[in-house]
């Protein structure tokens, strides 16, 4: 993954109401979610969550697809994990971080 894809995706979760949609997401796993089922669990408007779901889906962190008429949502599951790599992968300087109960050290 490229920083730049780093900073989109991560700029996207950066907003509470992405973040909640990103979760709901996750949560439903491979079935997906459709924008309805999606705005009536997290009581949203249907045009405020479709600018959501549009900004999740430009920084990769979603995927939609098409059955018959309706839209189904799923999250990007490969990119989340591409996402987490890339973020501790970098963390410490390549080096392994040791974890403690007060934080990361290197």
């Amino acid at each position: 993954m490229e920083e730049h894809d780093v900073v989109r995706s991560l700029s996207a979760l950066a907003q509470s109401a992405r973040l909640q949609v990103f979760r709901a997401l996750v949560i439903a796993g491979p079935r997906g979610m459709t924008p309805g089922v999606m705005a009536e669990g997290l009581g949203t408007p249907a045009n405020t969550l479709s600018f959501h779901l549009k900004e999740l889906l430009n920084a990769g962190l979603v995927t939609q697809e098409r059955q018959g008429r309706h839209l189904i949502y799923r999250a990007s599951f490969q990119h989340m994990n591409a996402l987490l790599g890339y973020l501790t992968d970098n963390c410490c300087q390549g080096a392994a971080c040791e974890v403690s109960a007060d934080a990361c050290r290197c």
